[in-house]
């Protein structure tokens, strides 16, 4: 019965994913947290772990088409590994000083990005419209690992950004086609949620049984989200899915 139920979990994440785009993270560490009763510090790095196996299959797919920009993914990567080290061992400083105080640290982080994450969902189209279309230069290359930095450190403690987060701020400087952002953004989101399951892993706050059983459902999910995405009104969807995220952030804020 638990395997069931983390393998329904995982089947509407994934589902939710294929139909609006909508990161993994910010979907399901909420779930983990509240709804499954997993420890905040165990969540992250289990919910790192099943954001780096979500992408790799698309990872894959747009390295093959020519959707990735290397040079952008090589310098976000340039900042973000770091960040990721120095995000998870700020939790680790935490876990030693305040012991399970560091749970509430986590919850109250998560909680931030939730509100945060879907406001800029909400003013995506602006944010695109008002894109700067140059091409990268050594300036922009700099911001761009300064980017990855701040992600990096934001994933490092929550899990929560690596694709949402980076590819708004991108924006800022590029304008590539949505398909190159996209592309981009999967490939770099996997090379930093690899690093950051990898940190946890080594300190033993990954639950592999939990992953296992959540890809069980995300990956049928996942196909069936893309299939319906054509099928319903993902504009409206993602509205309400912001709302209810944004409501869910004000309660881990209260919790």
């Amino acid at each position: 019965m638990d395997l069931l139920i983390k393998s329904l979990v995982g089947f509407g994440v994934g589902t939710l994913i294929g139909m609006t785009g909508v990161g993994g993270g910010v979907l399901l560490l909420p779930i983990l947290i509240f709804g499954l009763g997993v420890p905040p510090l165990r969540a992250v790095g289990s919910d790192a772990l099943f954001n780096f196996a979500t992408k790799i299959g698309a990872s894959a797919v747009h390295l093959k088409k020519g959707t990735v920009r290397r040079k952008l993914v090589l310098a976000l990567a340039v900042g973000s590994a770091p960040g990721s080290y120095l995000g998870v061992s700020f939790l680790v400083h935490l876990r030693n000083t305040y012991g399970n105080g560091v749970n509430h640290f986590i919850t109250v982080a998560v909680g931030v990005l939730l509100i945060c994450i879907p406001t800029f969902l909400f003013f995506q189209k602006k944010i695109e419209d008002r894109a700067a279309a140059k091409p990268p230069t050594l300036k922009s290359l700099a911001w761009t690992s300064l980017i990855g930095l701040v992600a990096g450190f934001l994933v490092g403690i929550t899990s929560v950004g690596s694709g949402s987060i980076i590819i708004m701020l991108l924006l800022l400087f590029y304008n590539f086609q949505p398909k190159v952002m996209v592309g981009t953004d999967i490939v770099h989101a996997l090379l930093l949620t690899g690093v950051t399951s990898l940190l946890h892993y080594r300190l033993h706050n990954v639950d592999f049984n939990l992953v296992g059983a959540l890809l069980i459902g995300s990956i049928p999910g996942g196909l069936l989200g893309a299939y319906l995405s054509t099928r319903v009104p993902v504009p409206w969807l993602r509205r309400i899915l912001c709302a209810v995220l944004l409501a869910t952030g004000a309660r881990m804020l209260m919790a």
